[in-house]
């Protein structure tokens, strides 16, 4: 996607070989005209999969999350990183951990949200190791329901998630594959 490339290489700051900061237009600032865009891209690639709900993982996968949704006419559903008192016991939930916190969380869907019919599509802002998009594919699986195909904003090729995913039977689609970051430098796969 040209203009999500253009936005991580004028924006984007490569902090370290593995952190990428773009809080300038998907973590902190939300562009939403590239938000829209990244709908786009992920309505066409998905829409044949008979995807009947977006799902994604609080809060910098909301925005391109809820635009794929809109342009898809499907509800979306956000699952929770945090513990809420509004959420009692009829959910279901799995231990993941963060690779960018360095620390695990309890991943929260309620019941009420999904149904074994469902075929899930997931959209999330980054991966690295998978361990998110894995976290979401257990709930997903573990209701009985399908995980129609996991839709990522941006991957870090050079680290094993993507690859984990595929082996696990996943069609992943990442807008952005980045083959190497260092410390101001991002490199894209061609």
């Amino acid at each position: 996607m040209e203009n999500l490339h253009k936005r991580i290489l004028e924006e984007g700051q490569a902090l370290s070989e593995t952190v990428l900061k773009v809080d300038s237009f998907l973590n902190h600032q939300v562009d939403a005209e590239l938000m829209y865009e990244m709908g786009t891209y992920f309505k066409n690639y998905f829409e044949k999969h008979k995807v009947t709900k977006i799902f994604t993982i609080e809060s910098s996968g909301i925005a391109p999350a809820v635009m794929t949704a809109m342009q898809m006419n499907l509800p979306m559903v956000t699952l929770k990183k945090q513990s809420s008192k509004t959420l009692n016991g009829d959910v279901y939930q799995t231990r993941v951990h963060s690779f960018t916190k360095n620390s695990d969380y309890e991943l929260t869907l309620s019941k009420k949200y999904i149904d074994k019919n469902d075929n899930i599509l997931v959209i999330d802002d980054f991966l690295a190791n998978g361990e998110a998009a894995l976290g979401a594919a257990r709930l997903i699986e573990e209701a009985g329901a399908s995980v129609a195909g996991i839709g990522i904003v941006i991957e870090k090729s050079f680290q094993k998630g993507a690859e984990m995913l595929k082996d696990k039977g996943y069609d992943v689609y990442s807008l952005a594959r980045i083959a190497k970051l260092s410390k101001g430098e991002i490199e894209f796969i061609k």
